[in-house]
């Protein structure tokens, strides 16, 4: 794999990308040159994947701000929980 190889543009794509490098380096099979070529990429990607990491924690930290710039934490509430607010809503029948 050649230094002028981009990133790809997916994140999902460049944890796969890495996986499979991971892979290759524990494998055991490469040389020791191209050990060293795959780790260097590995290194790349995962700079990539770190900045994608973290311009992504900084758009939902933007998103959560309130006015005076505090987070507003929402506990998540998956769909059993919201099942049961809602039932919990209801008036129970008298029989």
């Amino acid at each position: 794999m050649s230094d002028t190889t981009l990133p790809p543009q997916d994140f999902a794509a460049t944890v796969e990308q890495l996986e499979t490098i991971v892979e290759r380096l524990e494998s055991g099979e490469l040389s020791l040159e191209d050990a060293l070529t795959a780790f260097e990429q590995g290194v790349r990607l995962t700079r990539d994947a770190q900045q994608r990491l973290d311009s992504a924690d900084l758009k939902v930290r933007a998103l959560s701000e309130d006015s005076e710039g505090q987070l507003n934490v929402t506990p998540f509430a998956g769909p059993a929980a919201a099942q049961d607010a809602a039932d919990e809503s209801e008036e129970t029948p008298p029989w």
